[in-house]
């Protein structure tokens, strides 16, 4: 296998132990890192087996693993570790070796060869900057796009731009609304990195800098990234190092500004009837971020009766398609089985609504409901938001 001789021995090892900065060697193969593991419920590739051929220095079972890319990247694993082991960090030097080789799936090294040429993961009849403003004019909402300043900078999934335009909506709705000064940026649209799903690294650095360099043109001071769990990581997280300095503005989830109003006293939120509701915490924002309480403020505020699932919050089980999972055509049988038991989980919970603020959690429980005949529908958390804006001189 190509990919053995590049990494041989330790190498794999290596690498991780200096991204987190712990020895290997401390696992004592308690196995709480597959508990908690949506894939390794289903198959054979768990987590700390790959941690215990580590230890024998048998790289090729990590890089041999399903666990590469049928793995969503959810972060449960190194959340559960005792002794502070980054997991994680494990299966996404995999992927970095595998897309070295040549070797990661078609879907995703498409997709982010696209985007890293043309900023947009995969060709369309009208460029998104076209269909973002259909978007407005569809939903009479204007669409605030290529201001030269503005203190904010707002990106999109681009799966909100093809299957969600609503959520699009809304987060005009929601700008406008506060008043604040923000932009789209027509070169800086796409808040997804298809070189962070495909583990190439300098495809990765690229996506990200086309959003950086964006946010600096207009001088702004927050780069809001919208509804998606891993345009967080990438974005908060990755972004400045890929980037070689401290980036000259802050990455904020859009759950975080908006809840960061809500305490202001800028932000004034009605009663949803919604009645009761559970939320899908995503697993990028919620455990790698640590935006757990600010979703749940802006539920309180709109006077939701929010039923918790059992897993919740930095504990919550992933929807299995994120990560670019959900593109990978190979993959959909174990996703499939996955977001099968966080169905169940959902319906434990008796509640007839089912919020995200994730668009991959998003798309995945619609695939799922597709499949399964489910009677749920996943809504946006910010859609919610901006169905219950309060003016002073009333709903907006």
């Amino acid at each position: 296998m190509t990919i053995a001789k590049k990494k041989t021995g330790s190498g794999l090892k290596n690498a991780v132990e200096q991204i987190c900065g712990v020895d290997l060697s401390v696992c004592f193969q308690c196995k709480k890192c597959s508990s908690g593991c949506s894939v390794a419920k289903l198959t054979k590739s768990r987590p700390s087996e790959l941690m215990r051929q580590l230890h024998l220095g048998a790289d090729n079972g990590l890089l041999e693993s399903d666990l590469i890319w049928t793995c969503a990247s959810c972060e449960i694993c190194s959340a559960r570790c005792p002794m502070g082991i980054d997991v994680a960090a494990l299966i996404e030097q995999g992927r970095h070796a595998m897309f070295e080789a040549g070797l990661a799936p078609r879907e995703l090294y498409e997709k982010a060869a696209h985007q890293q040429a043309t900023g947009q993961p995969e060709a369309s009849a009208e460029p998104y900057r076209e269909q973002l403003l259909a978007i407005g004019s569809r939903f009479q909402i204007e669409i605030p796009l290529d201001k030269p300043e503005a203190d904010i900078m707002l990106c999109l999934p681009r799966t909100d731009i093809e299957h969600y335009p609503s959520a699009v909506a809304a987060l005009a709705r929601v700008m406008h609304h506060l008043g604040v000064s923000c932009t789209f940026r027509s070169d800086g649209l796409v808040a997804e990195n298809y070189g962070y799903y495909a583990g190439g690294k300098d495809w990765q650095r690229q996506i990200s800098r086309r959003l950086i360099d964006q946010a600096i043109e207009c001088k702004a001071k927050i780069l809001l990234v919208p509804e998606c769990g891993h345009a967080y990581a990438a974005l908060r997280w990755e972004a400045a190092e890929l980037y070689g300095a401290p980036l000259p503005f802050k990455v904020l989830q859009v759950t975080e500004f908006l809840a960061d109003r809500l305490q202001a006293g800028q932000l004034k939120l009605g009663k949803a009837a919604s009645g009761a509701t559970t939320f899908q915490d995503p697993c990028e924002s919620a455990r790698k971020g640590g935006v757990n309480e600010a979703p749940r403020q802006l539920m309180k505020a709109m006077g939701v009766e929010l039923h918790e699932m059992e897993n919740h919050g930095g504990f919550s089980f992933c929807c299995g398609g994120g990560g670019g999972v959900i593109d990978i055509e190979r993959a959909a049988p174990l996703r499939y089985r996955t977001v099968e038991s966080k169905l169940r989980e959902v319906d434990e919970t008796q509640a007839s609504t089912f919020l995200t603020s994730c668009s991959d959690c998003r798309r995945t429980f619609d695939d799922a409901k597709a499949h399964f005949s489910w009677d749920k529908t996943p809504q946006s958390l910010l859609e919610l938001v901006a169905a219950n804006l309060v003016s002073p001189a009333g709903p907006a």
